[in-house]
């Protein structure tokens, strides 16, 4: 079964092409992301640059010792992150809850001094985590020790070194090694005593009242909690926890630490972060950005902002709005557009928040001298985070590197919401369009069944016309179409009323030749003189030769059109042609008077001759039957527009209304009205009509009308002419 579709049904599916826009919009808006993208790299490069340039050739923001370092060593080489508060040294360990993923862990791996009088494969029992901090002026240390046997120092001991102890090394400004000792009697606030600087001596020489702490025994182990002044980590440093398990026979086993405090080569360093650096970079945290200063090792010296504000971009705060469009967007139109669309998290995992030693390839180039970018995911995959990183020179070395990070969540809200307003217009366009489609679709079927439906009302069931189309003000193709339907109706009407009329006028020429026939064939049967036989077989002859004769009118046409089919064009003088006719015609019809006017030059016309002189015939006959004798018959010929127009004028009765063009159709005749029914010689009407056929062939026109004047017809062609 063959599936019908309408007119609104195909208006419909082209309106499907519309879902196109919003896939273009979508894409276009995703390409601009990406230009943002790039320009939000080029954007932070910038930050990170101008920030480098800041810190530039100044060494005072490097003036520690482990800036210097060819290499790091973990767990020797120590960091010292910033604390929100100050610590209280109370052993408990709970201020240190913000840094406390910086711990580090000591075990045996990390045993720094094996005394002679330990026993060699005794187990190591001891371990301890470890690490400091930085608040104002002051240096913090933590020590969460594991110890499966506790030792302390007898309060009446003078020996500071015959229990469990911790041993600091440091450098004084004059580069000599300082040694303290903490050895308590019990838990509680402890002070650190000054040793000798022979590295073999363990004699008490003062108390070092600046190094203060708290030592907290606990169910494992013990705690410490430290402070000294940070002035005493501008050069190098170590801690060593000592361990002695007997306290009958009170010996040290082991030291397991940092670095060993009694040698002046193997101190660590601590890193602080830059007080002024962090100035410097103070106003950094209103820029929507993230920013990291760090040494050549990748450890951070000052930080400011937050990644998870660091967009990029300002959060655009709406306008509260009552209005129905606003309930419908926000209700209906954003849930929707959200099924494609993904909203920036609003919180993500942040792996670097409390970092103290970044990595990345971006650092890794900026410490190599070259600026980088570097594109991440959060942990979480749900944010990406966009990095730049610009080294910082002193004397032509780079002594550290400036990193930018920002999230690409400003750019992500920017394009959400420009594809809200462009799906909002989209929607608004594919509505409307569909919705005037609709209505467009319905106008035009409307019209087009209205077409139809006047069409069939105006033929009945037999296929006869009975009326005519009613006229409409031409605006488009439909009416077009109207007016073309109505002409064709007016020519089918006109050609029934032919057919009808040919009908008549065929059985009005037969009948005068068959009753001719009949009635001599009668009387020829009832009479026996043979003269009489003679004339009644001579008027049945007759007869017959008139039924011939109207047979050869009515087959002329036909065998003209093969012959015009058959026929080659050439081209011909047409003038020469005319006046070659006309002189015949003066011979011809003798009781008629001719008039030739030609134009002097001779054109030429591109057809058959034969035809055109044969066209000119029934033309010239048809006006010398409509005209009298002795009245002039006028043949004018003239050049106009590229065409040659010849007139044929005769003065005569007029033609009736509405028959100009009829009468160049076939078998249309108006004899009968113009007094020469005397005339025995059967009249089909097929002269002007074969005329029209030879010019047609000619690709001319022609055209019959009365005079000016009113006293006769005059017949035009127009032929086209060719170079001669």
């Amino acid at each position: 079964m063959q599936v019908r579709f309408s007119i609104r049904l195909q208006l419909l599916v082209v309106s499907l092409f519309l879902l196109a826009i919003p896939w273009l919009g979508y894409k276009y808006v995703w390409e601009l992301e990406q230009y943002l993208r790039a320009g939000q790299e080029q954007t932070l490069l910038g930050t990170a640059r101008a920030v480098a340039t800041a810190l530039h050739e100044r060494p005072a923001l490097f003036d520690s010792q482990s800036a210097y370092l060819k290499t790091v060593r973990p767990g020797t080489d120590l960091y010292a992150p910033p604390v929100p508060t100050p610590i209280r040294l109370d052993g408990k360990l709970g201020d240190w809850e913000a840094v406390s993923h910086l711990n580090q862990a000591y075990n045996e791996q990390q045993i720094v001094t094996r005394f002679d009088n330990a026993p060699p494969f005794d187990p190591v029992s001891m371990s301890f985590e470890h690490m400091v901090g930085r608040h104002g002026n002051f240096l913090y240390a933590t020590f969460s020790v594991n110890d499966d046997v506790t030792v302390w120092r007898s309060p009446d001991s003078l020996s500071v070194d015959k229990s469990d102890h911790l041993l600091i090394g440091v450098t004084s400004d004059a580069g000599k090694l300082q040694r303290f000792i903490i050895s308590p009697y019990e838990s509680g606030w402890v002070n650190a005593y000054r040793l000798p600087d022979d590295a073999t001596s363990y004699r008490a020489l003062s108390n070092a009242l600046h190094i203060q702490g708290y030592w907290q025994a606990t169910a494992s182990g013990y705690n410490i909690e430290l402070r000294f002044p940070l002035s005493m980590t501008s050069g190098s440093l170590a801690f060593a926890l000592v361990d002695v398990d007997n306290p009958t026979t009170p010996e040290k086993q082991y030291a397991i630490g940092t670095a060993n405090p009694n040698s002046i080569s193997a101190l660590g360093t601590v890193i602080t972060p830059s007080p002024e650096i962090e100035r410097i970079l103070a106003g950094l945290k209103y820029a929507d950005s993230r920013v990291w200063v760090v040494d050549k090792h990748k450890r951070v010296l000052a930080r400011a902002g937050d990644i998870q504000s660091a967009s990029g971009l300002r959060p655009h705060q709406p306008a509260p709005e009552d209005s129905w469009w606003h309930y419908i967007e926000q209700h209906w139109l954003v849930p929707l557009y959200y099924q494609i669309l993904t909203r920036p998290p609003a919180d993500f995992t942040d792996e670097l928040k409390n970092a103290y030693a970044l990595a990345g390839q971006d650092i890794n180039g900026a410490l190599q001298g070259a600026a980088e970018t570097l594109w991440r995911l959060s942990p979480d995959n749900k944010a990406v985070i966009l990095s730049a990183a610009y080294p910082i020179f002193m004397d032509n070395q780079v002594m550290g590197a400036v990193v930018v990070e920002q999230t690409t969540n400003g750019i992500r809200t920017l394009r959400n919401r420009a594809l809200e307003e462009l799906f909002n217009v989209i929607l608004a366009v594919i509505l409307l369009g569909t919705t005037a489609l609709a209505l467009f679709a319905h106008s035009l079927s409307g019209r087009v069944r209205k077409l139809r439906d006047s069409t069939e009302a105006v033929i009945d069931d037999n296929g006869k016309i009975i009326g005519q189309l009613a006229p409409v003000k031409r605006r488009d193709e439909i009416d077009d179409l109207h007016w073309a339907f109505s002409d064709v109706l007016d020519r089918l009407q006109q050609y029934n009323s032919y057919l009808e009329n040919m009908a008549s006028r065929l059985s009005h020429e037969l009948r005068t030749p068959v009753a001719v026939v009949r009635s001599s064939l009668d009387m020829l049967a009832q009479t026996t003189d043979k003269t009489q036989q003679q004339l009644f077989t001579q008027r049945a002859q007759s007869g017959l030769a008139r039924l011939s004769n109207i047979l050869n009118s009515m087959s002329e046409a036909t065998r003209l059109e093969h012959s015009i089919a058959q026929d080659s064009k050439e081209h011909y003088p047409v003038i020469k042609v005319i006046e070659g006719c006309v002189e015949s015609y003066r011979h011809t019809y003798a009781k008629r008077n001719f008039s030739l006017t030609l134009p002097t030059s001779d054109v030429s016309a591109y057809g058959s001759p034969e035809l055109f002189a044969q066209m000119l015939d029934k033309i010239i006959t048809n006006a010398v039957e409509f005209s009298t004798e002795d009245s002039l018959i006028e043949v004018a010929a003239h050049v106009r527009a590229k065409q040659v127009v010849m007139t044929v004028s005769n003065h005569g009765p007029l033609l009736p209304a509405n028959m100009q063009t009829q009468l160049l159709q076939s078998m249309v005749s108006i004899r009968h009205e113009s007094g020469s029914a005397q005339n025995t010689t059967p009249h089909l009407g097929l002269g002007l009509y074969i005329a029209t056929m030879i010019c047609q062939y000619h690709k001319g026109t022609i055209d019959i009308a009365n005079r000016t004047d009113r006293s006769g017809v005059t017949v035009t062609v127009c032929l086209p002419i060719t170079t001669a």
